[in-house]
């Protein structure tokens, strides 16, 4: 049980190359972005939303799935979609748990999807409770709660020391930020 948090960037790069590094070695790998679309509005139209979910696909026995809409969520007040989404995610996690699909189970985002209310802090604790010996499971997201660290083999926490959005006032670039 990994987990990656903290408010420094790197967090679900850093799962999925443990993803990547798992399925060259055969291992299925499954990962659930909770809280991300495959496709967003970029300028005239829309297109891929997240890098990964393009060239995830090429990668054999590497599966992502994004349980989240093309809009951001409100976290003061989120939609009721979006919670259902995020339970979508949540039901199919437990199924891969259940039903052994998946050697590695990436949890992306779920971290904020608690935080923000999608899931509840109980729901999350239930997927690793109920996590096989023989799966690996990489949840990410700012915000784990101390029972997730607790319960976690490896813990990671991404500190931002120094950013470009403030020091250069830069936006989000396609191929680092989505």
């Amino acid at each position: 049980m990994q987990v990656y948090t903290g408010n420094g960037k790197g967090k679900t790069t850093c799962a999925l190359g443990a993803g990547i590094r798992a399925a060259g070695h055969g291992l299925e790998v499954l990962m659930i972005s909770f809280m991300k679309a495959k496709v967003a509005e970029r300028g005239e139209g829309t297109d891929v939303n997240y890098g990964e979910f393009r060239v995830i696909e090429s990668i054999p026995n590497f599966t992502i799935v994004p349980v989240g809409r093309q809009t951001f969520v409100d976290k003061k007040n989120p939609d009721p979609v979006d919670i259902q989404m995020a339970h979508d995610g949540l039901k199919l996690a437990q199924k891969a748990l259940r039903e052994h699909e998946c050697d590695v189970l990436i949890l992306d985002e779920i971290n904020v999807a608690v935080e923000w209310g999608l899931i509840t802090l109980e729901e999350q604790l239930d997927l690793i409770r109920m996590k096989p010996q023989d799966v690996e499971m990489i949840m990410t997201g700012r915000y784990a709660r101390q029972e997730v660290l607790d319960a976690a083999d490896l813990v990671t926490e991404m500190r931002e020391v120094k950013h470009y959005y403030e020091t250069k006032k830069l936006l989000a670039r396609r191929g680092f930020e989505f």
